[in-house]
């Protein structure tokens, strides 16, 4: 969609996917622990959310905790744990204020009981607002994604509600955490790192990608209109000839 933002027309793209990279280094360069980091890394999402709605995006979808991140020291995890539970009560005034619509991704199974029902309350709370739909990776893996959807595939195959011939591309991603959901756009990941981490995978399949050194928490409206900017210049062919 093409908008003027700051006297420039851009192709502001509908979703924009983002991993957050950088949290540790930043906390690091500031000889500060890493739950320092990841402090400053919640409150640049905090902002970024009212970035997005402002230059227009429809979709932002974060990666906030990946089912490898459990490897991490029992602190770090601890520390992150309790950084999601203050954002999930935090998270429903503030988004019906700003009719923002929160989805969690994931398998969700896996978390605390208390914060299932957190998430679970968000999700219902805000499910009827119509603004910026905001969408939270969390204990996600695109594999994992993928082989639970490929479980409920056969399932419903095994109690005869679907045959292996009707099962398509359409099928697969009407099994997925984001069947509700566009594809994105445009993949950013900050910190300089130029891989997808075992994000959204399937998702992916035809986003433009953007890699920028900066680092998350340093992450602002200028570094969000910096990739769009990028965005404007892709040429978006889907595998076909123009």
């Amino acid at each position: 969609m093409e908008r003027i933002i700051d006297g420039e027309k851009l192709n502001v793209p509908e979703h924009i996917a983002v991993i957050m990279d950088g949290n540790g280094r930043w906390a690091k360069k500031r000889f500060m622990p890493r739950g320092f980091g990841h402090k400053a890394g919640a409150d640049a999402l905090e902002q970024a959310l009212e970035d997005a709605d402002e230059l227009g995006i429809k979709y932002l979808t974060v990666y906030a905790f990946s089912t490898e991140n459990w490897k991490r020291s029992v602190e770090e995890v601890t520390g992150l744990m309790n950084l999601f539970r203050k954002f999930l009560e935090s998270a429903i005034p503030k988004s019906n204020k700003n009719n923002v619509r929160v989805r969690v991704l994931g398998e969700r199974s896996k978390l605390a009981p208390d914060m299932i029902k957190a998430i679970e309350n968000l999700e219902e709370s805000t499910k009827n607002n119509t603004g910026l739909q905001f969408n939270v990776a969390l204990n996600y893996g695109g594999r994992d994604e993928i082989a639970r959807a490929m479980k409920k595939i056969a399932e419903e195959v095994k109690d005869g509600k679907l045959s292996p011939e009707d099962i398509t591309e359409e099928v697969i991603s009407s099994h997925l955490d984001t069947w509700e959901i566009p594809d994105p756009d445009l993949l950013i990941r900050t910190s300089g790192e130029e891989r997808i981490s075992n994000f959204l995978p399937w998702q992916l399949a035809y986003s433009e990608f953007y890699f920028t050194d900066t680092l998350w928490p340093d992450f602002n409206r200028n570094s969000f209109i910096e990739a769009i900017r990028h965005y404007t210049k892709r040429d978006r062919r889907y595998g076909g000839v123009k």
